[in-house]
């Protein structure tokens, strides 16, 4: 009778263990250990991989944003304010940890904006102004964020569909990076590598 209990206890307890479960727990506790170790990022690796991300991102948001502008132009108004609504800006928000938006003239003086981003938004509007061209720019704004600039020419679609009253017709790209999000997605993928 001892041997029956004992074999029952026994199956109780192994009943009792969910080892999928504990195998999926170690791989999420792997992953979280992984993450809250210090990583020696330097900040050139920090600016060149913020650069690189811009200036793809703004491509492809920009491609993302014009081709919703072409096939539904009655919604341009709410393309233009709700980027992440649109499926492939709001993955890219999602992949790269940025925050995708569309700047226009009534930013100027938007006190959410730093001063060196007003700034830099007003020598935009002077490009656009004179129609010189103007490149892109990576600002840091603060310890732990990074802001990535790129002008839309005025003859594109985005400008004349976003911003139709405008009398210059302007907008920018603002892309704002968190370091900690660069420094994970730097950290992903040396583990890849």
């Amino acid at each position: 009778m001892k041997k029956i209990l004992a074999f029952a206890a026994l199956i109780v307890v192994m009943a009792g263990c969910d080892t999928g479960n504990r195998v999926e727990n170690t791989k999420a506790l792997s992953n979280e250990i992984n993450a809250s170790k210090i990583k020696r990022v330097t900040n050139t690796q920090l600016i060149y991989s913020a650069d690189a991300w811009g200036k793809k991102i703004a491509k492809i948001a920009e491609k993302a944003l014009s081709n919703e502008l072409e096939k539904h132009p009655e919604k341009a108004g709410e393309l233009c304010q709700n980027l992440a609504g649109i499926p492939v800006i709001g993955a890219l928000e999602k992949e790269y940890g940025v925050k995708v938006e569309l700047l226009d003239l009534t930013d100027l003086k938007n006190p959410e904006l730093a001063p060196k981003e007003r700034e830099l938004l007003d020598a935009y509007l002077y490009s656009a102004k004179s129609k010189s061209v103007a490149s892109d720019n990576l600002q840091q704004l603060s310890d732990t964020s990074l802001v990535y600039n790129a002008p839309i020419p005025a003859e594109s679609l985005i400008c004349k569909s976003c911003l139709p009253e405008d009398e210059t017709p302007f907008a920018v790209w603002r892309l704002l990076f968190n370091k900690k999000d660069i420094i994970r997605k730097l950290d992903a993928k040396q583990l890849k590598d």
